[in-house]
């Protein structure tokens, strides 16, 4: 539930659907450019990428970030996990895509970071049990 006083949800979570649209984004890119990166060198290793960008942020998950926690993790697990999704559209998309096509993904990673900042801020003090 939004407050709309503070840009808050009732949990004391930060509004973030700018940031949860740009990071969706973002991690789509990471999902086909990766895979698409590797598969050069191992199809085992495009399968991994998956399962990896794919898998691990799926299982784990700090409690109140999402409505369903598989796997409880503390809030700088789960900005570990973002970065990693950045880290892996702009990577992969300068290997695999043409330049202005890299650079519009390396764009839309910046945003992606600035607008996160204040859910990463509430990850990183909010007291959240990790069970």
């Amino acid at each position: 539930m939004i407050d709309a006083s503070g840009g808050e949800t009732t949990s004391g979570r930060p509004d973030d659907r700018t940031s949860s649209a740009l990071r969706f984004a973002t991690e789509l890119v990471a999902w086909v450019a990766t895979p698409w990166a590797v598969a050069e060198h191992s199809w085992l290793l495009a399968v991994l990428s998956v399962v990896v960008l794919i898998g691990l942020p799926t299982c784990l998950s700090t409690p109140g970030d999402k409505a369903n926690v598989i796997i409880a993790v503390p809030g700088w697990a789960t900005i570990l996990l973002v970065l990693l999704q950045l880290a892996a559209a702009v990577v992969s998309s300068w290997f695999v895509w043409p330049a202005w096509a890299a650079v519009l993904v390396t764009v839309l990673a910046a945003a992606t970071a600035v607008t996160e900042r204040r859910r990463w801020s509430w990850l990183l003090t909010s007291d959240q049990p990790v069970r």
